[in-house]
């Protein structure tokens, strides 16, 4: 029985044929993660390209259930809180039935099932999975966070864990335990990153993502964000506690690429290069004079091709090295 699933791509085919996905129907399943990734995820593709073709498929699966599980939760329209919630509890139970191996549901939630396999291919922790939907459901309810130490609860479950996750797939040279931190430091990085150009997005969600009590030092607070989205206009004050929080994302981006040379050797381009693109959001906040409350900066076509350039030749040469004992769990 098939799903009726579309063919993958060409370039699709050979990353599942290097990984050794045969079931057609998994393939399909694949396929449409790394569509979504694709579409999606432009930074986060690009970098995927200087992975192996055999470790792309698991990439984009794990992407592609996050992307699936975001988008229910800020998916536009008439739904109430409690249908979404309903939505996000149906997909953690198809994902728990999928993960416990007791019904194929390949054919209900394609996307589950390429999760599935990827974990289970990786022997990566439930748990994982289990935080990132608490992280999803928490934002049908919370709307601000007081202080860092607040944000840094939904950020473990939506960001951290998404390091933590992909960090199998990558491999390490060392105990993976110890490139964890630095790999959860990375999510973090990137996740900060989108909230601080997505400000005025997130405001019409009604979302603030950034500390209040950071804000407030500055004299900031959502009255204020929000008089600037609705006037079009970005106040000093507000420029003045972006600055604050873009130094303080730099230092997350220290950290955590203290932690690249952990990882095996050709793994490393991906991760710079994407550590590389993903600060270029800052560069470009820096650029347009901390004003994330009227438009939303994004890194151009020419600096993306900059960066991937040069990275895909680090790929290339590492792939093409002596081996280096890969260790992955």
């Amino acid at each position: 029985m098939t799903t009726g699933l579309a063919v993958p791509p060409r370039g699709a085919a050979a990353e599942l044929d290097a990984a050794g996905i045969t079931s057609p129907d998994l393939r399909g399943a694949y396929a449409r993660c790394r569509a979504l990734n694709a579409e999606h995820g432009r930074t986060y593709f690009l970098a995927t390209r200087l992975l192996t073709p055999a470790q792309r498929p698991a990439i984009h699966a794990l992407y592609g259930f996050a992307r699936m599980a975001d988008d229910v939760v800020d998916a536009p329209g008439a739904a109430t809180v409690a249908e979404v919630v309903a939505r996000i509890e149906e997909i953690r139970a198809r994902m728990r039935v999928a993960l416990s191996g007791t019904r194929d549901v390949l054919a209900e939630e394609p996307v589950v099932a390429a999760l599935a396999h990827t974990v289970d291919t990786y022997g990566i922790d439930h748990r994982h999975l289990e935080d990132f939907m608490d992280s999803m459901a928490m934002d049908l309810t919370i709307t601000d966070y007081p202080t860092f130490d607040d944000l840094a609860v939904y950020v473990h479950g939506s960001a951290a864990v998404i390091g933590l996750q992909v960090l199998p797939v990558l491999g390490t040279v060392v105990p993976q335990e110890e490139a964890e931190p630095a790999a959860a430091a990375l999510g973090v990085a990137f996740q900060v990153t989108n909230f601080l150009r997505d400000v005025g997005e997130d405001l019409d969600r009604g979302r603030i993502y950034l500390p209040a009590d950071e804000l407030a030092a500055f004299g900031v607070d959502r009255e204020l964000l929000v008089w600037c989205r609705e006037r079009e206009r970005t106040e000093p004050r507000v420029r003045r506690a972006i600055a604050h929080l873009v130094a303080r994302t730099r230092a997350i981006y220290r950290r955590a690429d203290a932690g690249i040379d952990l990882l095996d050797p050709v793994s490393r381009p991906c991760v710079r290069t994407a550590s590389v693109l993903y600060s270029g959001i800052l560069d470009e906040i820096v650029a347009a004079d901390y004003d994330v409350i009227t438009h939303r900066v994004v890194v151009g076509k020419a600096r993306r091709a900059a960066v991937a350039g040069p990275g895909l030749l680090r790929a290339v040469a590492a792939r093409r090295a002596p081996g280096v004992r890969r260790r992955t769990r």
